[in-house]
């Protein structure tokens, strides 16, 4: 019996240290406290954009042109030459010289360029061809005189020679102006013989004018009859006074 009891007196302290046992089984695995979420990023500003045109392009001096801008994004726009400007926007410039128009877009998320380039066209002052202190010698070696037939004045083969000559030296001196008379023999009226020396220096006129000397250099001048180089009745007398006489136009 006493035995009984011992066994009996046992069990409560059995049954107690299994509950225990299983209190500190519990106890080693506790939930864990969750992690915090980490805190979200803030998003990136968008960047800025730009775009400028110009119409039109190119101009001449003393006209104007439209400037066309477009930007987002941007907090401040400036244009040299013009100054801050509207996010979007016109203006009507008149450069005095060809001008790069730079554009500049800032905001939050940086910053954008661009350009556009407005061309003047000056126009250029003419200049008078400079004065030719040319010699009169050499003028006279150079451009010599052309002769005509009877009552013509058709340019004949020698005469084109002299005038290819006469053209070649003149094209060479750009500053020489010229004077081209025309004469005749004192056979026939004076009427007929002024209209026939004028005919005769332009043609001659003509010539040198396809040779491509400007014809505003040339000034014609008829003489007909009344001032001969030889005054004998003979026909090599007349034929010096047939032809057209080059000087130099001062």
């Amino acid at each position: 019996m006493n035995r009984f009891m011992t066994i009996v007196q046992r069990k409560p302290l059995a049954t107690t240290a299994i509950f225990l046992s299983l209190a500190l089984v519990t106890g080693c695995h506790k939930k864990q406290a969750a992690a915090p979420l980490p805190a979200e990023t803030p998003a990136a500003a968008p960047a800025p954009t730009a775009n400028i045109t110009a119409d039109p392009v190119a101009i001449d001096l003393g006209q104007s042109v439209v400037l066309n801008w477009r930007t987002t994004n941007a907090d401040s726009v400036s244009i040299d030459s013009v100054g801050p400007v509207n996010a979007n926007g016109t203006r009507t410039v008149a450069p005095t010289t060809s001008t790069d128009y730079h554009l500049v877009a800032k905001g939050d998320g940086g910053t954008a360029e661009a350009d556009v380039r407005v061309t003047v066209r000056v126009p250029e002052v003419p200049t008078a061809p400079a004065a030719d202190n040319t010699d009169e010698t050499i003028f006279e070696q150079n451009v010599r005189p052309v002769f005509f037939d009877y009552d013509s004045y058709d340019i004949r083969p020698d005469a084109r020679a002299a005038l290819e000559q006469s053209a070649s030296f003149l094209n060479s001196h750009p500053g020489v102006r010229i004077v081209i008379g025309g004469y005749c023999d004192d056979r026939g009226s004076a009427e007929y013989n002024l209209a026939l020396g004028e005919n005769r220096a332009n043609s001659a006129k003509t010539a040198l004018v396809n040779a491509g000397v400007a014809a505003n250099r040339i000034r014609v001048i008829s003489y007909g009859k009344e001032k001969q180089f030889c005054t004998e009745e003979t026909e090599s007398c007349w034929q010096q006074n047939r032809r057209d006489q080059f000087s130099l136009d001062r």
